[in-house]
């Protein structure tokens, strides 16, 4: 394969994107260089939000507010649509907390995300979400909530706060080395690899990736890893006819990313 070097890698990804059927923005960093598109562009989240829930989740680990071994009853009543793989079984059970964090990352399961709100509160996620430094991601509903969606409440994000998530978890400022690392392993076990990573040959690349989809939106970020090299990629898509249109465009500037990391 051609090596790429990133100003090869910048020129492709400007053609890619301005090609995608949709809106997008995103913003790739590598070895403090930049590649950005509307990075500051807001965007609804759709699943992207829980990466920085996760990081709430063992920012308030670590001030000793939350035990994340303690178990938490699921009742039927609770269940949601969507993502997830709560809702598929029958009666109640219980969870620890860090297993409902795991379930909201590698199958993006919906009932464990809003148990996690429940669990935090709404206000303190966005308040943890300022002190991180995420100056336009905000949590105004739950998942699943198409009543809130509906009447014009949702999520949103931007492709810069979600590169800030992805090196928190890699720097970890804020986070204990002991939770920054778990936070990635989370990411790390991921079963959603239909985006930046669909190209990516997972037996020797690492990705940590969260991905997002709501009605015309394609959503993915990742830190993908080649042997000590690392790219952190956020890239989100919305206004999309044809979801399949978005995917293409992620699948290929994944490919892009990979090239560059074990070629240049």
């Amino acid at each position: 394969m051609k090596k790429i070097d990133f100003d090869e890698l910048r020129e492709k990804v400007y053609t890619e994107a301005s090609r995608c059927k949709g809106r997008v923005g995103l913003i790739i960093e590598a070895e403090d260089k930049r590649i950005e598109i509307n990075s500051e562009g807001r965007f609804s989240s759709a699943s992207l939000i829980k990466v920085p829930i996760l990081v709430e989740c063992f920012r308030q680990s670590g001030k000793g507010t939350l035990d994340l071994q303690q178990s938490i009853q699921i009742a039927l009543v609770e269940k949601v649509g969507g993502a997830g793989v709560l809702q598929a079984l029958s009666g109640n059970l219980k969870l620890k907390i860090i297993d409902l964090m795991t379930l909201m990352i590698i199958v993006s399961d919906n009932l464990a995300t809003n148990l996690l709100i429940d669990l935090l509160g709404m206000d303190q996620i966005n308040q943890g979400m300022k002190e991180l430094n995420l100056h336009q991601t905000e949590l105004n509903r739950k998942m699943m909530d198409f009543t809130a969606l509906n009447n014009g409440v949702d999520n949103y994000t931007t492709a810069s706060d979600m590169l800030t998530c992805l090196k928190e978890i890699c720097q970890n400022k804020i986070l204990s080395n002991e939770s920054a690392s778990k936070a990635k392993e989370i990411m790390e076990n991921q079963q959603f690899n239909n985006k930046l990573s669909d190209q990516i040959d997972l037996d020797i690349f690492k990705v940590a990736n969260k991905t997002g989809e709501l009605l015309g939106i394609e959503h993915d970020c990742a830190i993908i890893q080649y042997e000590n090299r690392n790219v952190y990629a956020a890239v989100l898509i919305d206004q999309l006819t044809v979801p399949k249109d978005g995917r293409q465009t992620l699948s290929s500037i994944g490919q892009l990313i990979s090239q560059f990391l074990q070629y240049s």
